[in-house]
């Protein structure tokens, strides 16, 4: 019988290291992913590693390290051989955040390429995916050469990430969900920053969400956050910048699937919300200037009123299979809520809303669960706006009728009347991170 190699490191001596409060080196770090990836660590052994990382935190050094240890399990995609320079956005997620869909046409029409890698939603938090697949034919999956090309020719692409991205991060994502430790800041970082770092963009610039409706619930915990991602991709030689927004209110005036793409085109056609419209601009200047093509504001803004970013927006969804033209899906059911007095809107709690919107189908408790296209909110006032007694002030929508009873439990306590809206509730961007 032969005998197996000695691995270089025991698990267990990785993992008293950090619970005894010491700086874990690059070798014990490389040795403990690489480990866990290929099996030899138990996720027992992973799991009691993560709650010591939460517990005892990590150095810059250490978070560095483990990113480009979860980095390297897998592939890294390489864009210099297009004609743009690339520049991508990140959120942390939120409630109404349909950002992505005008933000990456909108940054195109300036040349720069926009390779989006995106999500599907869980729990009360929507998906950029989930969004897109409700226009009729749109396509998430692409091979690597499908994405280069678009990149070159249209300059903007919203898919799946591929499964050769930061394997690692897969497996340390699942299991950090079922042990209590994916509130671990190093390892909300590294999660995010491997895959955007792997995912070869240029420059980066992240929406990192503050409030009720965000992961962060509170504005240092989340500057924490945007410092600690700001500092991974310059450590990894990727332009990186932060700005901290609001999410105390959902953004825009959708919560949904369907509901969202029909904003975020009524964006693009010059229309829209103004916080929808102000942080998609925001956010456009800070990636063009990221990617090293610097554009004023007010250009910016113009891109949105003369069509170049709906004519950027049409190309990236029929090169997807998308149909342009096919109505958005609509719900069977709809049931509004009214006000019940006069006042001004003060308060519009982003996660009670995106936990109603859930609850009526527009999202998923598991990975697995279907979505409703058609389900969500739309909201009649936001804070700020003067309402009147009988009013309404949104409006629920579900294919399943029975939803509407645990909806309307969430929805129907997610406001207040007074008679002035907290400033803090329309303050959009709180600050830049670089």
């Amino acid at each position: 019988m032969t005998s197996q190699p000695t691995p270089q490191f025991d698990a267990v001596d990785i993992i008293r290291a950090k619970r005894d409060h010491q700086v874990l080196t690059a070798d014990q770090i490389n040795w403990v992913i690489n480990a866990y990836t290929d099996g030899t660590v138990a996720d027992y052994q992973m799991a009691a590693l993560n709650m010591a990382i939460l517990l005892n935190g990590m150095n810059r050094e250490e978070i560095s390290t483990w990113t480009n240890a979860m980095i390297h399990t897998g592939e890294r995609m390489d864009f210099s051989a297009l004609q743009f320079p690339t520049s991508d956005k990140h959120s942390t997620g939120g409630v109404g955040d349909k950002i992505t869909l005008p933000l990456a046409p909108l940054v195109a029409v300036f040349d720069v390429a926009v390779p989006q890698l995106s999500g599907r939603g869980l729990g009360h938090t929507g998906g950029t995916l989930d969004k897109l697949e409700s226009i009729r034919g749109w396509r998430a999956a692409l091979t690597n050469d499908e994405m280069m090309r678009q990149l070159d020719t249209i300059g903007a692409v919203i898919c799946q990430a591929g499964s050769g991205l930061a394997p690692a991060d897969r497996k340390l994502y699942a299991l950090r969900d079922v042990t209590g430790t994916v509130e671990a800041i190093p390892l909300i970082a590294s999660s995010i920053m491997s895959k955007k770092i792997a995912e070869g963009t240029g420059a980066l610039v992240l929406d990192v969400k503050v409030g009720s409706g965000a992961f962060m619930k509170n504005e240092q915990d989340a500057r924490t956050l945007a410092q600690t991602m700001v500092d991974l991709g310059k450590d990894a030689g990727v332009n990186t910048v932060a700005l901290l927004t609001n999410m105390t209110t959902p953004l825009g005036r959708t919560v949904g699937n369907a509901l969202e793409v029909r904003e975020s085109v009524e964006v693009l056609a010059g229309g829209g919300p103004t916080d929808v419209v102000d942080l998609t601009v925001a956010l456009a200047v800070e990636m063009l200037a990221a990617a090293g093509k610097p554009v004023a504001e007010d250009e910016v803004r113009a891109a949105l009123q003369d069509g170049r970013a709906m004519d950027k927006w049409r190309q990236m969804i029929a090169a997807q299979d998308g149909d342009n033209d096919a109505p958005l899906p609509v719900a069977a059911e709809q049931q509004q809520i009214l006000a019940p007095e006069s006042g001004v809107l003060a308060t519009l709690d982003a996660y009670d809303v995106g936990v109603a919107s859930w609850r009526l189908g527009a999202g998923r408790a598991r990975k697995e669960d279907p979505v409703q296209a058609g389900a969500g909110i739309e909201l009649h006032a936001k804070p700020g706006d003067t309402v009147t007694a009988g009013q309404p002030l949104m409006t629920l929508h579900t294919d399943t009728p029975e939803r509407f009873e645990r909806a309307l439990e969430t929805a129907g306590k997610s406001f207040t009347i007074a008679e002035q809206a907290d400033a803090s509730a329309t303050t959009l961007i709180y600050d830049r991170i670089s």
